[in-house]
């Protein structure tokens, strides 16, 4: 690896595990290093650290109901970061910059799937996490324009969803980790019904955090700068996914009830990942039954 200073925000987070396991020479923050809304925080990093590639993984990130009851904090907070970071990365002529999106920046209906990276601005992201959806979206409008303007060679990757044994796990997490806790409390518990929100029919592509990690490794080690959707190509129903997690578990005698009144989110958003196989051919991402095993079998002994 040529480079030297490899900055990663976000380095406490679930792909910032993943990631530092093998990019050795990384520096990774969290959110007690340095506020990354805060202008006068960003430029002390910067002078302390000073960064030849940013690798952006810090974001305010939570579940269907905080984004719904919160949307100005999922918004503003995001915005602020992401500029923040970018403008001094320009500014101190930082080599790389890395940010990572979503594929919840794509619109909420589209006329055909899976979505291609230049189907982006075509409609609104949906509407359940509008304001996070937006403030990623932004980010890649920021990249692509100051590319264009100043002869940058920043890039963007827009993951799935994810999932892991470092996800974040208690209040405001994401579904599998939600769904986990849930599968834990069952067994705990001796419970005989598995109660989820929504109707169980949307359909999720679920990755395995260290899948992106080896994706933002390539990019690095390979110098590819094209930005693209990462994902897994298994695209199934939320109900599927709990019920492989409930085989898994060997809980196949729950009854797995879903509350209708709770929001479902995006129904579909399954993106295509024929950019990313152009530049990494040999991108195999794990399976999710494969994957939910190992973060089940990891997970239990910290409740067993």
């Amino acid at each position: 690896m040529k480079y030297k200073n490899i900055v990663v925000t976000g380095g406490s987070g679930m792909v910032g595990k993943s990631l530092s396991r093998i990019l050795k020479n990384g520096i990774f923050l969290s959110s007690k290093d340095y506020d990354l809304t805060l202008d006068s925080d960003v430029n002390k990093m910067f002078c302390d650290l000073k960064p030849d590639v940013i690798i952006h993984l810090a974001a305010k990130v939570g579940g269907i109901i905080d984004n719904i009851n919160k949307p100005y904090d999922y918004f503003s907070e995001n915005v602020l970061m992401n500029t923040l970071l970018l403008e001094h990365s320009r500014i101190n002529n930082v080599k790389r910059f890395i940010g990572i999106l979503s594929t919840c920046i794509y619109p909420d209906v589209v006329s055909r799937y899976p979505m291609t990276e230049d189907m982006l601005h075509i409609g609104p992201p949906t509407r359940t996490n509008f304001s996070y959806g937006y403030a990623k979206r932004c980010l890649a409008v920021q990249i692509d324009a100051c590319n264009k303007q100043y002869g940058t060679k920043y890039q963007y990757l827009i993951p799935s969803n994810l999932y892991g044994e470092n996800d974040k796990f208690g209040d405001n997490s994401h579904f599998v980790a939600a769904l986990l806790e849930k599968v834990f409390d069952l067994i705990k518990n001796n419970k005989k019904t598995l109660k989820l929100y929504g109707t169980g029919s949307p359909m999720r592509q679920f990755m395995h955090s260290d899948d992106l990690a080896w994706v933002i490794y390539k990019c690095l080690e390979e110098e590819i700068y094209e930005s693209f959707n990462v994902s897994t190509e298994e695209n199934l129903s939320i109900k599927e996914i709990a019920t492989i997690l409930l085989d898994i578990a060997n809980l196949n005698d729950v009854e797995l009830i879903f509350d209708d009144k709770k929001p479902d989110g995006q129904y579909r958003k399954d993106v295509s990942i024929s950019k990313l196989k152009e530049y990494i051919p040999n991108f195999t991402p794990l399976k999710l039954k494969e994957g939910l095993k190992i973060v089940y079998d990891k997970i239990s002994e910290r409740y067993y």
